[in-house]
């Protein structure tokens, strides 16, 4: 991870030294020299966004497998078909966590075994108190869907000369507002579900991104999907979704289409499909499906 973004710089970099540990930093990623520089200086652990694991799992393995404490993903949702392919490949725990630059990165985290790791979530608070509130600021119960909202001593205590975003970001009862909806399943592991802004909203009912994305993934052929809003004359939104494909792999969208339609509501399936090769990522490797959606409205469609 690059040390110019709070991923890199605390989680891989300022909190390893703080705790004893060494840091290997490589001048860049390269898929070809990752695990060379990981043997030679015995490494037993990483932290990356979800696209450096899938490049690592598309490039060669060592051979043997090194011994590896945990493997940790951060900055951006990891699909559990990618979960598990990591585990099953590398022979070592995965741990999503969930972190923000206001809360000097990490706020949730699946924990080391023998505790469970839950693929799909992000985890249960890590030093902070995490509450998921409704728009006047009150605690939902366990499985309602909200803010996710947290509160503790390494939250930013605001914005410098932002009244207005200061106000907007903290409840009265001193929690920061994330801006991404979410819940709290059966064992307090936290689900997200997309961020607010980026919720697709199809004729009033809402509908989480990411829960399309991983529903996409599933499929054999597909390497990544991230799916967006799309206007509609009839239901204001539609989904519409960009997908990759594994190399040397072929599928048209009435296939794909069919696939989902068993995994999702009639009303969650994408009815836009776009096929491309790469999927526009910001520089550390983030998905911003507003810029997928700009580049995606460039190519064809196909339109079900």
């Amino acid at each position: 991870m690059p040390l110019f973004h709070v991923h890199g710089l605390l989680a891989g970099f300022l909190t390893p030294l703080a705790s004893g540990g060494t840091v290997i930093v490589p001048p860049k990623f390269s898929a070809s020299t990752f695990w060379t520089d990981f043997i030679t200086h015995k490494a037993n652990w990483y932290t990356a966004v979800p696209t450096i694991h899938q490049i690592l799992l598309k490039s060669p393995l060592p051979t043997p497998i090194p011994e590896i404490r945990f493997i940790r993903s951060c900055s951006s949702p990891l699909s559990p078909t990618t979960f598990h392919a990591l585990e099953e490949a590398l022979k070592a725990p995965v741990l999503e966590a969930y972190a923000m630059t206001e809360a000097a990165h990490q706020m949730t985290s699946n924990p080391l075994p023998p505790a469970k790791r839950k693929p799909g979530t992000v985890g249960v608070g890590q030093g902070v108190d995490v509450a998921i509130l409704d728009d006047a600021g009150n605690e939902l119960p366990q499985g309602k869907e909200g803010e996710i909202c947290i509160r503790g001593v390494n939250i930013t205590k605001g914005y410098i000369n932002n009244p207005s975003a200061n106000a907007s970001s903290f409840t009265k009862s001193g929690y920061f507002r994330t801006g991404d909806q979410g819940k709290k399943d059966e064992d307090g592991y936290v689900v997200i579900t997309g961020r607010i802004k980026e919720l697709i909203n199809r004729g009033g009912e809402k509908i989480s991104p990411i829960e399309v994305d991983n529903a996409i993934s599933a499929h054999p052929k597909v390497s990544e999907a991230v799916s967006f809003a799309a206007e509609s004359d009839m239901y204001g939104q539609e989904v519409a979704v960009a997908v990759v494909l594994k190399p040397g792999q072929n599928a048209s969208a009435d296939e794909l289409k069919s696939f989902v339609s068993e995994k999702l509501s009639k009303f969650k399936v994408p009815t836009q499909w776009f096929f491309t090769e790469h999927m526009p990522k910001t520089a550390t490797g983030k998905i911003q499906r507003r810029i997928v959606a700009e580049e995606m409205a460039k190519l064809p469609k196909s339109k079900l």
